[in-house]
């Protein structure tokens, strides 16, 4: 008689125990519970995660550039030479090459931004009669990304070239006269990359 008590009162304190706990865990075991208890495995998991990627790109090209050719001048003399004036040339060469990679945020297992609760595992065995059993499991994603990408690309070349000039005056005998080439040359190259 005094064993039968003592097992009675064992299970009493665990029907009690197993009523008002609650296993939170991606794996848990509930088993041999007491009559009428109730018996609950929960599993929650919420991602209130937040990235904000704030991408300024800003390319400012200003070039300026000026060339001028001196003079060239043969007068007042008998016999005068050639007067050439010299070449001019203006070259400008801009090459910029932007890259920017923002990676995401990832959660748990790593699959993604949030893994969910796939992982998690409950089981409740061997339970005494009239007993509640729930087993539940909650994944909530209020994971938010945010990528502002601002570019801004300003090119402005401004070039000037004068040739000199070239005079042959005043001379019994006098040569060609010629003036110099002008050339301007510009080239900008611009690659961005962005990926979020």
């Amino acid at each position: 008689m005094k064993k039968q008590l003592y097992r009675a009162a064992a299970a009493t304190v665990l029907g009690l125990s197993l009523t008002t706990g609650i296993v939170a865990a991606d794996s848990a075991n509930i088993n041999t519970t007491g009559t009428g208890s109730t018996n609950s495995v929960k599993s929650t998991r919420t991602d209130n995660s937040s990235v904000t990627n704030h991408n300024h790109l800003s390319l400012n090209n200003d070039n300026d550039q000026w060339a001028h050719s001196g003079s060239a001048n043969v007068s007042g003399n008998t016999t005068g030479g050639s007067a050439t004036s010299g070449t001019v040339m203006n070259t400008s060469s801009v090459h910029a090459t932007v890259d920017v990679t923002n990676s995401s945020m990832s959660g748990g297992s790593g699959s993604g931004v949030f893994s969910g609760a796939g992982s998690n595992s409950g089981t409740i065995s061997t339970t005494g009669t009239g007993s509640n059993n729930t087993v539940s499991s909650t994944a909530t994603d209020n994971s938010s990304v945010t990528n502002y990408n601002d570019v801004y690309i300003r090119n402005d070349s401004d070039q000037s070239a004068y040739s000199g000039s070239a005079n042959v005056s005043g001379n019994t005998t006098g040569g060609s006269a010629t003036s110099g080439a002008v050339s301007n040359a510009n080239t900008s190259t611009f690659d961005l990359s962005i990926s979020n």
